[in-house]
């Protein structure tokens, strides 16, 4: 009996442990220019591929890319620069910008420039502290990146973010900066704010508290529903580069958009990407 009772408690002690999520590495990959951080699989892991865009194909979002990637340039060469909020409308590149300035930093980077990006999930913001330890004893420089932050209400993650980005005893470690994108320019929804106002003792002081989490982004960068012109420029511009030629391009591309009802980065780019598959052309 007792032989028996050892085996299942091994089998079961066996199960556990592999249900268990797995031990957080202490330090960073020594290779690699970019990773998702994943507290539950070990910490940062490696995508293999970054699905990124040249910078240049990017249109209508002039002075954003122009300022987004002047402030990462100075932060890899060192100089100060200051976290970025990029806000605003559904599809308008913000995410494809954070990583095409990531890529064309890294394409013309002198030696000991190079920019390491590490996506963070909204749902990891709470880890954010244990991530921020391991960044900071690696010698490189990091560009964190959250995709689509925003807080809802009885969330209160952003009090990780607030630390890490000025608060705290340690605060932003030197070789840290912080991209979030967002379709809040306050992260948070408005009834939020209203519901805190209307309930809290000091209702000024409630939403101050939630209002200062953006505050603490030094860079907010607008984006803003396009201009048919500012569409059609960009349906132009990836047509270009993927060598698609179409007589009636511009009167599809306007039919496509009618179809969404709206005119975004994202739509032109799901226009291309429907008139490559009909000319039987792949989008290498």
């Amino acid at each position: 009996m007792a032989a028996k009772e050892t085996g299942l408690f091994k089998r079961i002690a066996a199960a556990l442990e592999r249900l268990a999520p797995a031990a957080i590495a202490a330090a960073a990959p020594a290779k690699g220019d970019a990773f998702v951080w994943e507290p539950g699989h070990g910490g940062l892991i490696s995508p293999g591929r970054v699905a990124s865009v040249p910078l240049a194909l990017l249109k209508g979002i002039d002075r954003a890319r122009d300022t987004l990637f002047e402030n990462t340039r100075r932060f890899a060469q060192g100089l100060p620069a200051n976290n970025a909020l990029l806000w605003g409308a559904r599809g308008m590149g913000k995410s494809s910008l954070v990583k095409a300035v990531h890529a064309e930093i890294n394409r013309t980077a002198k030696t000991g420039q190079r920019l390491v990006l590490v996506e963070i999930h909204r749902e990891e913001i709470a880890t954010l502290p244990s991530l921020l330890r391991i960044l900071r004893a690696d010698t490189r420089r990091f560009l964190l990146y959250c995709d689509d932050l925003s807080f809802d209400k009885d969330d209160t993650s952003y009090k990780s973010l607030k630390a890490a980005l000025e608060g705290g005893i340690e605060g932003r470690p030197a070789n840290v900066l912080l991209y979030a994108t967002s379709n809040r320019r306050h992260l948070m929804p408005r009834e939020m704010m209203e519901n805190e106002r209307s309930t809290a003792i000091n209702p000024s002081e409630a939403v101050e508290e939630k209002v200062s989490l953006s505050d603490r982004f030094g860079l907010w960068l607008g984006f803003h529903n396009c201009s048919q012109d500012e569409y059609l420029a960009m349906v132009d511009a990836y047509a270009q580069h993927y060598g698609l030629a179409l007589d009636d391009l511009h009167a599809r591309a306007l039919a496509w958009a009618g179809t969404r009802g709206s005119r975004s980065g994202r739509v032109a780019w799901q226009f291309i990407q429907d008139a490559a598959g009909e000319l039987g052309k792949r989008l290498g």
